[in-house]
């Protein structure tokens, strides 16, 4: 039963991590963090993201056009921008070293301890880099949720709302949390045992010495 556990928990893991991963970079580049709809003109909307604004209308489509200047831009999506680059980059060292952890990997099989250690610190870094990615998308939106109600600035000013981005942002968070956890406790779980090849080697031998036992004490 541990056996399956730690198993089912590894694959989990692993996938909710990948797709956490990819989730991460999806909402680093899209330019949806946030959105501007104006009531003076409907057939346009605004787009905000980390690298680029973007103008949607009905019969030119989307343009876009990425930020002249990284220190003009706010606070927020200056660090936003360093820590969706700090998650992308920890949920690739999180898959290399949780992979060469996992138990269907041949590789360095007999070396059971050295697997436990690189699945415990593959859920680390996948807890560090869900971490890097649920900061940016909720410090953004509490600033948008404040400018939004802002009562200084006047009622006619189109204000900023939630983007799809800031939603994908944290999705991704929760699974890179949730797979790094799973991992986690499949490392912490029942050591796996060998590969059933070894048990047969094991088994054989051991039948072996059995056989030749038995017939020694027959001549005695």
């Amino acid at each position: 039963m541990a056996l399956v556990f730690r198993t089912v928990a590894q694959l989990a893991g692993m996938s909710l991590s990948l797709l956490g991963w990819v989730l991460s970079c999806l909402t680093n580049y899209l330019p949806q963090w946030k959105n501007l709809n104006l009531d003076l003109n409907e057939m346009e909307n605004w787009t905000m993201g980390l690298w680029q604004a973007c103008v949607i209308q009905e019969e030119v489509g989307m343009q876009c056009k990425d930020f002249d200047s990284f220190l003009a831009l706010p606070a927020e999506l200056r660090v936003s921008r360093i820590l969706m680059l700090l998650s992308n980059g920890l949920g690739v060292l999180g898959l290399l070293v949780s992979g060469f952890g996992l138990d269907c990997l041949r590789l360095g099989e007999r070396q059971q301890e050295l697997k436990k250690r690189l699945l415990t610190l593959g859920g680390a870094v996948f807890w560090a880099a869900g971490i890097a990615a649920l900061v940016p998308v909720s410090w953004v939106a509490h600033m948008t949720v404040q400018e939004f109600w802002d009562e200084t600035i006047p009622e006619i000013v189109p204000r900023w709302e939630f983007g799809d981005a800031l939603f994908i942002g944290w999705f991704a968070g929760f699974f890179l949390l949730l797979g790094g956890c799973l991992l986690s406790c499949a490392a912490c779980s029942t050591q796996a045992p060998l590969a059933s090849g070894h048990y047969a080697v094991a088994e054989t031998q051991y039948l072996h010495q059995h056989l030749e036992m038995k017939n020694t004490h027959l001549k005695i």
